[in-house]
């Protein structure tokens, strides 16, 4: 990701850095964002002092998560899917960017690392794929391997085939795949 972002951005100073100790000095961001991040970090709290740590008074935090799979029935059915034929490690990654889909539950982790008066929204919109096998195939080849679960070409097949059954109720006559999606955003104002 920091590749394509120098290629797309070469004027901006991009580094690399772990979340949970940021390289940067007290006080030295007006703004900081985290997006659809924060569920991936080793330790959730600890980042979230760190990107307070770093913000200047009166600064502003942004942090968007997905919202709850409960509420994504179309990840849910793929979920299930994938549990039903890869096993529960591959669920297991699939669900990883929704674990802090609770409004509560996020709540409570933002008050617990010290941000105070944070304000949480949830936003709808549309996802939008070409066809199922597009829209499965993206996580059998690009997500999974991410997270670690290699999946062989013949079970591969298999889930494809298996989920234009599983997930026929979001795909349209033309084939298109179209759901609703829904995301947290997290905002608050260091004192």
């Amino acid at each position: 990701m920091i590749a394509v972002a120098k290629r797309l951005a070469p004027a901006i100073e991009w580094r690399e850095g772990v979340a949970e100790s940021l390289p940067y000095p007290d006080q030295s961001f007006d703004v900081v964002v985290s997006q659809f991040g924060l569920m991936f970090f080793t330790d959730r709290r600890q980042a979230l002092r760190e990107m307070l740590r770093v913000l200047a008074p009166g600064g502003r935090l942004a942090v968007a998560v997905w919202d709850s799979l409960d509420n994504l029935p179309a990840y849910s059915s793929e979920v299930g899917l994938l549990e039903r034929a890869a096993g529960r490690q591959a669920a297991d990654a699939l669900r990883a960017p929704f674990v802090l889909g609770n409004r509560k539950v996020l709540a409570t982790l933002f008050s617990e690392a010290g941000v105070t008066a944070a304000e949480i929204t949830t936003h709808h919109g549309m996802a939008r794929f070409p066809g199922i096998r597009t829209m499965v195939e993206a996580d059998l080849r690009g997500w999974l391997p991410v997270m670690g679960v290699i999946l062989t070409e013949d079970r591969i097949g298999r889930i494809l085939q298996e989920a234009e059954l599983a997930l026929r109720d979001y795909s349209a006559a033309d084939g298109r795949v179209t759901f609703q999606l829904s995301a947290h955003l997290v905002s608050a104002t260091k004192a």
